[in-house]
């Protein structure tokens, strides 16, 4: 098993460099996505799942702000709350990423990069809820 952080950084760092990490490659598959799934197909309706292609970007632009407020909560009630929607955008981002692989794009092989960086993320995110 690879390490998920070096010792120099923290539980709380190296999450965030993950979250920045989830964010980039997410708009990378998007703008890759994008224009195969934005064409109308012969019945002149567009592709379902180009609507998903947002959602994966919306979702992990929403990962970072959500693990400062976590962090910065003095009450534990409010920070459970965004500890909470952390792991339910990473959850959303995970099945959106599983329904972007059945699409009929060539760059689907893309999401499963960033399914597997989510999978690390996860480890990140429960060592993380232990340090707060």
């Amino acid at each position: 098993m690879s390490y998920l952080y070096t010792n120099s950084e923290t539980p709380r760092q190296a999450l965030y460099i993950k979250a920045k990490e989830i964010m980039q490659i997410s708009r990378h598959i998007s703008d890759y996505l994008v224009p195969d799934l934005a064409v109308l197909n012969e019945q002149g309706k567009e592709d379902k799942y180009v609507y998903f292609t947002g959602d994966i970007i919306r979702q992990s632009n929403s990962l970072i702000p959500n693990i400062v407020k976590a962090e910065n909560e003095f009450f534990q009630e409010a920070r459970m709350q965004y500890i909470n929607a952390v792991g339910n955008l990473t959850d959303r981002l995970y099945r959106n990423c599983e329904k972007l692989e059945i699409t009929n794009s060539n760059g689907r092989e893309f999401v499963r990069i960033l399914r597997k960086e989510i999978q690390k993320f996860r480890k990140l995110q429960r060592i993380w809820k232990l340090t707060l």
